[in-house]
């Protein structure tokens, strides 16, 4: 035992490093080739990206033939980076290795920052809380840009915040990569990657008291540079080439009246105020049960904590380097969720950015909770009432046949074996911690549980979505690809499966339920040589004795059709 020791602590932290990135390699990397993309993102991203690298035009973007003015191109470029370095190839692994790479070394430097500035433990916590996050592990393992973007402003804030804790002499150098990370947080996804790093910098220097500092020539001449350097180029080019579309398009409709204009009926996408604070709920398990926990338990105490009088008196240069990560992490936090909640535009995706000031918060309170025992009573609260609902869980779908429907428990029945043990197993083994009092055992069990999800539960989850519609698509595609035929569709939009999945363009656009007279082009589809009709099952009365037609292939939701 003594060797056994004395080895560890000569070698405490390779060890540690070993372990992180073999837990981040199950997260993050094993098994993301094993099933299809998903509409409607990953299809669409990914057929444009393919498109880029053939067609070696790594300017414009192209969505199904078409001028696509909505995004910057820094996601496509990685993604034609990954296809060159594996030889040319393109598939579901190629397109997804460069997210999850980002996800894999975020959560590194997010180690490596927080064992600088606190501690390792700190930095342990941090990290596995951040690549364990529900929403983090789904989208860092899904070819979208979102995760792009959170790389990049990651880094900028990363950096920033290192600036409350360098030496004078090295601040400027945190600056400049924060400029210049912005700027690519800018090319993944536009305005976000300006507001979300330079809001922060906005609110937080006025917390410290330090708003002058940021307009330092020092600091601030530089940074305008690299980041002009990053952002302006492709931008100028775009203005100079498809002026006035990309000003009209890029600009306007997909920047400015996405974010800021809450009567955009045109993109859509509406959601109330407080969406986003529903999205944490989920994206942040299982570590949002023990926040929620702390924060119910610190409001019973409001009296007593004092919390006027600290805000009274507040001085952020007398707290420890423990404290200031926190307040830091507080004012980002709020400020993202206050960017993306006050636009009318949103989606789940968006918020990903959070999960980084999030993870220290948590973090903090989960080191402080296994090492002194604070927070004891409401994050023992926590894991018991999650604890017990995986067990009850767990027995529920013991008995499933009993109470789904046949087609859908036949669809599950694949997932059961993760129900009956790895669901029980967690909940029972967390409750028997707290009872015992080992919560490091609580965190290594919830550290596992995600990881077992992410590696070997993820391929089969899609595959159960799969076979509400995007299997039939899918296997439509691939048919007509293998028959060399074109692709037409009826009130399809956005199924972009057929497009990446095929390799051709594919006629969207037709949509009889709104749209009637489309008869008629129906008609001249079904008449073209070598081309197939899909739609939907229910939608095949639209046409039934007004057009001659044959059924190719039908499926769960779709049917193939073609011209007699």
């Amino acid at each position: 035992m003594e060797k056994l020791k004395s080895f560890y602590d000569k070698n405490s932290e390779s060890l540690i490093i070993i372990g992180l990135a073999i837990i981040f390699y199950f997260i993050f990397f094993h098994g993301i080739g094993t099933y299809s993309l998903m509409d409607v993102d990953e299809t669409r991203y990914v057929a444009m990206a393919r498109d880029m690298f053939l067609s070696k035009d790594f300017m414009t973007l192209y969505l199904n033939g078409e001028y696509f003015f909505e995004k910057p191109p820094l996601y496509f470029w990685q993604e034609c980076l990954s296809f060159f370095i594996f030889g040319g190839k393109i598939n579901e692994f190629t397109a997804r290795f460069p997210v999850a790479l980002l996800g894999f070394i975020f959560s590194f430097i997010v180690y490596f920052t927080s064992r600088k500035r606190i501690n390792r433990r700190f930095g342990v916590f941090t990290s596995l809380i951040l690549a364990t996050s529900l929403e983090f592990i789904m989208l860092a393992k899904y070819a979208i840009l979102d995760i792009v973007l959170t790389f990049y402003i990651g880094l900028a804030l990363v950096c920033y915040f290192q600036v409350y804790f360098c030496q004078e002499h090295h601040k400027k150098f945190y600056w400049w990569a924060f400029y210049a990370f912005s700027g690519l947080a800018v090319m993944a996804k536009g305005i976000p990657g300006f507001i979300i790093p330079f809001g922060t910098v906005f609110f937080t220097s006025i917390m410290a008291k330090r708003f002058k500092e940021i307009f330092k020539p020092v600091f601030m001449l530089p940074g305008i540079i690299l980041f002009s350097l990053i952002v302006l180029p492709w931008h100028i080019l775009m203005l100079k080439i498809h002026n006035p579309l990309f000003f009209d398009e890029y600009i306007i409709k997909h920047h400015l009246h996405r974010f800021f204009n809450t009567a955009n009926d045109d993109i859509g996408r509406k959601q109330p105020f407080y969406y986003y604070f529903l999205v944490i709920l989920w994206g942040f398990i299982p570590w949002v049960f023990s926040m929620i926990a702390v924060f119910i338990d610190k409001l019973k105490n409001l009296e007593k904590q004092h919390y006027i009088e600290k805000i009274k008196n507040f001085d952020f240069y007398s707290l420890d380097n423990v404290h200031k990560q926190l307040a830091l992490c507080w004012v980002c936090a709020a400020w993202i969720i206050i960017f993306f909640s006050a636009s009318s535009t949103k989606l789940v995706t968006y918020i990903l950015p959070i999960y980084y000031p999030l993870s220290l918060i948590a973090g903090l309170m989960w080191k402080d909770y296994v090492d002194k025992k604070k927070h004891e009573k409401p994050i023992n609260i926590s894991v018991q009432i999650f604890g017990w609902f995986c067990v009850v869980f767990g027995f529920a779908a013991m008995f499933t046949p009993l109470y789904l429907p046949a087609q859908l428990e036949d669809d599950i029945a694949e997932m059961r074996w993760f129900c009956l043990i790895c669901v029980l197993i967690f909940g029972i083994s967390t409750l028997l911690f707290v009872k015992f009092k080992k919560y490091l055992g609580v965190f290594i069990f919830y550290v596992l549980f995600m990881t077992v999800v992410s590696a070997f539960i993820t391929d089969e989850f899609y595959e159960v979505d799969y076979r509400f519609g995007q299997a039939d698509l899918v296997e439509f595609a691939t048919y007509a690809k293998e028959k060399d035929y074109t692709i037409s569709t009826i009130g399809l939009n956005r199924k972009y499966s057929l497009l990446y999945y095929n390799d051709e363009i594919v006629d969207y656009g037709k949509d009889l339920i709104k749209n009637p007279h489309l008869i008629d082009e129906v008609k001249s589809d079904l008449e073209k040589e070598d081309n197939v009709v899909i739609l939907k099952n229910k939608e095949i009365n639209l046409i039934k004795n007004k057009l001659e037609y044959e059924v190719v292939k039908t499926g769960r939701r779709y049917t193939m059709i073609r011209g007699k």
